[in-house]
């Protein structure tokens, strides 16, 4: 499988950078590192959430909260069956500043299948791709509550203010082709994830990811929604940085919910969609579900088992 080496601060021209990398290959094979990362470093079960139960609690201990889903991780091995898209997706109420909803089609089948994970460690970073297939019909929402954000800000609505951009929802309809890249720094052989990247258009297919997104009006006695759009989402990424956690976003389209799927209202969409991914700024998420990310990035990183989301506290009963 092919391996993509991280690269050493930039030669002076590009023979140079050839034979550096060549040379950084060599050191790496000779001293065996890849081995000792890949093989020998015990990975342990990175969750954030416990995998197995807790030991027998007494009063002093009070019993912990349930966690969320645990994903099975089988790197391509094997004819597995995967996991629920619902569960691979179980991060966005994790992410969510507001109660969330999961809602799936009758009868859905989706299923998300690990196919392959290409590794590449060097002396001090890393990068990591797993590519993973949704297979199965049917379709799954999460669906975001405004009722909370609305009340607070019901005076100003009523006064003719707008809530505007707010997301709905994000869809997953159908199968697609999804990658996760793992990135990060080595220290002695400790990784450390400090972006993971989840790409929904992989290998030329388009995305089978939306959000729903509208804006919020008081008219004729009661709230309203208003210029609803959807937008296909290609990636999104998590970062480790000092601050307000926050999500990047790149879009492939976006078009009004009752636009058709003819070629000018497709590449007008496109077209918007380029403008989008200049100026949309980073998107605020719970620090809690940012953290979850980076854990599972880990999980991969150290090809560990299994991983365990913690309970997503946004969402609602019965979601």
């Amino acid at each position: 499988m092919a391996t993509d080496h991280a690269m050493e601060p930039a030669p002076s021209n590009a023979g140079q950078l050839v034979e550096t990398s060549k040379r950084f290959a060599r050191r790496l094979l000779t001293s065996g590192l890849l081995l000792l990362v890949g093989c020998f470093i015990p990975a342990p079960r990175l969750v954030a959430g416990p995998l197995f139960p807790p030991p027998e609690k007494t009063e002093a201990n009070p019993a912990p909260e349930s966690p969320g889903p645990t994903l099975r991780l089988d790197y391509g091995r094997g004819e597995s069956p995967g996991n629920p898209v619902a569960e691979f997706m179980y991060f966005v109420p994790l992410i969510s500043l507001e109660p969330v909803s999961i809602v799936k089609s009758p009868g859905n089948t989706q299923r998300a299948r690990m196919m392959s994970a290409t590794r590449s460690f060097a002396a001090r970073s890393f990068l990591v791709t797993c590519e993973f297939e949704f297979v199965g019909e049917g379709n799954q929402q999460d669906v975001l509550d405004h009722t909370e954000k609305v009340r607070r800000h019901e005076r100003e609505l009523k006064e003719g203010g707008t809530l505007d951009h707010q997301l709905g929802s994000i869809n997953v309809e159908g199968a697609g082709s999804v990658s996760i890249e793992v990135a990060g720094t080595m220290t002695g052989r400790v990784p450390t994830v400090t972006e993971v990247r989840l790409r929904f258009n992989g290998r030329g297919q388009p995305s089978p990811v939306t959000i729903g997104l509208h804006d919020i009006r008081y008219f004729d006695g009661s709230f309203r929604l208003h210029n609803e759009s959807v937008a296909r989402v290609n990636t999104l990424i998590f970062r480790r940085k000092s601050g307000p956690s926050k999500m990047d976003i790149t879009v492939a389209s976006v078009k009004r919910k009752d636009a058709g799927n003819d070629f000018l209202k497709n590449l007008m969409g496109g077209l918007k969609a380029t403008t989008v991914n200049l100026f949309m700024p980073p998107i605020a998420v719970e620090p809690a579900g940012s953290e979850a990310m980076l854990n599972f990035g880990r999980a991969l990183a150290l090809e560990a088992p299994a991983f365990t989301f913690p309970r997503a506290k946004n969402l609602k009963a019965g979601g």
